[in-house]
């Protein structure tokens, strides 16, 4: 099997990557950050203010930019460029179309974990040989699916997906292509429902059982088993983790070696932490390749990774307005128009977004995005939404400047797992998603209608 690779990044005269990660936006260059930031005392999306799209477009809404899209993705190629890798784009991070289309322009590939994905992937235009099918639970009818379009790679989970695997191809008359799945079982000190490579989890097999497995399957008829992937977990700020990780699949891969097995590929999967606190939260993706190269450089197989979050999580921001002021008991409520089914991050991974105003006064301008600023003349609040649950919340307990009903504020480093994750609880519609390019905005998907909600359920 043979993946074909990322192209190099666009890099202007000087070598850095281009308009894209320079100063496009009149902000200052930010190497691990984004393109929104506050200009004459309002934010910005680039050249844009937002407030002039939500005035336009409504809220709550998702306001994505492309040239910070363009700029991460952009990072990683030109941080890995010496392993010329395979990057496929994590599609569950945040799947639009057009987002999807915009980085298969740049050469991208994409990590699919499900039917619909790999349909999205192909809509956009991606090229299937650089696609790679992962999760746990894959149906026939995928599995049959991503052999017709022709995929890279399935990652293998199981011995039962294996033999599964293999029998749905040799009932296409057809060859199968995989890649076995196996947890390093090291801890990425992320939080426990998205930790994925240790032994107590759903995903892969286990190390020890890894050699075995490798051989019991080494002669199937139609599905050849070609290469190692591992995903150990997101967001993930540490370097440690991925160097253990990699250096006990190397070691792996030398004993298969040994044992007549050709491994062609080594997908190193993704979860590289991003800023959601503090702009120094995660490390950039040089401090990675830094530390991972070395290990993979000059190998006799191709190397994959799977960035989903780096590329999304600080490229997108959920605006909403605030509707009322609320006390209850010693609590300060802000209520909002976004609730947990635009942005379920918070209440079921207790995660911090920061947030602020769009328009803050002229004392309240942030210097930087962190946990650590203090408003003058700040109050402790929540903030939460109109959904009928305790749990409906955006932040708890923070120090926030003073807002009244009608201002708007922004929900930073949303654009990973934000509205990929949204639903249509409490029969509340999804919102609309924006993306910027300068001064000029496309609405991506539009804000669903009444109509919607119920038009699959008229017979």
């Amino acid at each position: 099997m043979i993946i074909p690779s990322s192209p190099a990044p666009i890099k202007s005269a000087a070598g850095a990557p281009s308009r894209i990660a320079t100063d496009a936006c009149g902000c200052h260059n930010l190497p691990t950050m984004d393109y929104f930031q506050y200009k004459n005392g309002e934010l910005y999306c680039e050249d844009l203010p937002v407030a002039k799209i939500a005035a336009e477009v409504g809220t709550p809404l998702y306001i994505y930019s492309k040239a910070t899209f363009l700029h991460h993705y952009r990072q990683i190629a030109t941080a890995f460029a010496e392993l010329n890798p395979t990057i496929c784009y994590s599609i569950k991070s945040c799947g639009n179309i057009n987002i999807c289309r915009m980085l298969a322009g740049e050469g991208c590939g994409f990590d699919v974990t499900s039917g619909g994905e790999l349909y999205r992937a192909l809509q956009a235009g991606g090229d299937a040989s650089k696609m790679i099918f992962a999760g746990v639970g894959k149906s026939d009818e995928e599995i049959r699916m991503a052999i017709d379009a022709g995929i890279a790679a399935f990652n293998l989970e199981s011995e039962e997906e294996i033999e599964n695997v293999d029998r749905v191809a040799a009932s296409m008359n057809r060859q199968a292509v995989g890649a076995i799945r196996v947890n390093p079982d090291v801890d990425p000190k992320t939080h426990a429902k998205t930790t994925t490579g240790k032994k107590e989890t759903k995903f892969g097999v286990d190390l020890e059982r890894a050699e075995r497995v490798f051989d019991q399957y080494r002669n199937l008829k139609h599905l050849r088993i070609a290469g190692i992937h591992i995903h150990i977990g997101s967001p993930v700020y540490e370097i440690q983790p991925y160097i253990d990780a990699v250096n006990k699949i190397t070691a792996l891969i030398d004993r298969l070696t040994q044992r007549g097995h050709k491994i062609e590929w080594f997908d190193v999967g993704g979860g590289f932490g991003v800023n959601y606190q503090r702009p120094d939260q995660a490390h950039p993706i040089t401090e990675h390749a830094k530390a991972l190269v070395p290990l993979l450089k000059g190998k006799p197989y191709r190397i994959a990774f799977e960035p989903g979050r780096y590329i999304a999580g600080n490229s997108g921001v959920l605006l909403t307005q605030v509707l009322y002021r609320k006390k209850g008991g010693s609590k300060q409520f802000i209520i909002v128009d976004a609730g947990m089914n635009d942005l379920i991050r918070p209440t079921l991974y207790e995660s911090y977004h920061h947030i602020w105003p769009v328009h803050p006064t002229p004392d309240n301008v942030p210097a930087q995005r962190s946990v650590e600023t203090v408003p003058n003349n700040g109050e402790v609040v929540d903030v939460v939404g109109p959904i009928c649950e305790s749990g409906d919340y955006l932040a708890k307990d923070r120090l926030l400047p003073h807002t009244q009903r009608g201002d708007l504020l922004c929900v930073f480093t949303a654009g990973a797992y934000g509205f990929s994750m949204s639903s249509n609880y409490n029969n509340r519609r999804r919102a609309a998603e924006v993306l910027v390019d300068g001064n000029s905005y496309t609405v991506i998907r539009r804000r669903e209608n009444y109509e919607d909600l119920v038009a699959l359920e008229r017979v």
